[in-house]
């Protein structure tokens, strides 16, 4: 299931509730997902609770009742990863095979590396501080520091 309509702090609050080892109730939501106060977070669950995502226990406390696929991201275990952290290991890669062309270059003498090549490295590596710099920026936002396991 893809949900387009989860952004901002309704996706904070989703991914508190994926991470969740238990049950969460709003004010384990509203700590976990660093929201302004329980009625913010309480409207935020209301939410994901008529898309079918999550649903209520018998204490009243949320659980999770589907994982969704959500836009430009992909879940690794319980954490949601923007998709642009994955492009920024690509380049990752293929700048740690220039860099090794370049070093055989200074070992065998007959192997030149031509100045586009340096500019071909040069822009890998640009590429890849980008896609981390925007991929970081964006994990950070759909997982806030407070991280803690609800209290039982």
């Amino acid at each position: 299931m893809t949900v387009d309509e989860l952004e901002g702090n309704t996706l904070r609050a989703y991914a508190y509730i994926v991470r969740a080892d238990e049950s969460a109730s709003v004010r384990d939501v509203t700590r976990g997902a660093e929201l302004s106060s329980t009625s913010v977070a309480h409207h935020h669950l209301q939410k994901l609770e008529n898309l079918g995502l999550i649903e209520k226990d018998s204490y009243g406390k949320y659980v999770l009742k589907q994982k969704a696929s959500i836009k430009g991201h992909v879940w690794v275990g319980k954490n949601l990863v923007p998709r642009l952290m994955f492009y920024s290991f690509f380049f990752l890669g293929a700048f740690t095979a220039e860099v090794g062309t370049i070093l055989l270059s200074l070992i065998i003498p007959s192997l030149v590396v031509e100045a586009s090549f340096w500019l071909l490295t040069g822009l890998t590596l640009l590429s890849m501080i980008l896609f981390l710099k925007e991929g970081s920026e964006l994990y950070h936002k759909q997982n806030p520091k407070n991280t803690d396991k609800p209290p039982i």
